[in-house]
């Protein structure tokens, strides 16, 4: 028997709480928590559409820069239409673009090539934004997992 690890909770760090907050609520998050136990301590969860993982993120519970987080990954099913949600809500998102080498993506926009994988291949075509503060998403497009995901 093995244990169960659930990935459950991200911290991200951000400059300014209700910024993110109002963020991550437009982007259509669901708000699950936000409370305080002083000035130097509050804890704003949002859970992303359908998502079983959230995100934490407020006042005292990173130390990590605000932006430092890079390539959290949003998967989603037709990147096309949820690019275009996303830029409906008045995020600043990439074009859809897929990697040159075809696999995953290079860090940055290395190897970045405009359009949707040539296939469609699941795991091949992405979309990025960032928060206010800069922490980075990615939109990977995913119809078919691969076995045993």
């Amino acid at each position: 028997m093995s244990i169960a690890l659930k990935l459950e909770v991200l911290v991200i760090p951000v400059s300014d709480v209700d910024r993110a907050k109002a963020f991550y609520e437009g982007l259509g998050f669901r708000l699950d928590a936000d409370f305080s136990t002083s000035e130097a301590f509050r804890v704003v969860q949002v859970t992303p559409p359908e998502s079983e993982a959230s995100i934490i993120f407020g006042t005292g519970v990173s130390s990590a820069a605000p932006g430092s987080t890079q390539d959290l990954h949003l998967v989603v099913s037709d990147i096309v239409a949820a690019r275009a949600e996303i830029a409906a809500r008045g995020v600043d998102i990439s074009e859809v673009w897929h990697d040159a080498d075809g696999v995953f993506h290079h860090a940055g926009t290395a190897n970045r090539v405009s359009g949707p994988h040539p296939d469609r291949a699941d795991y091949g075509s992405f979309a990025s934004f960032a928060d206010p503060d800069g922490n980075g998403w990615i939109l990977q497009e995913v119809v078919t997992r691969a076995p045993g995901r």
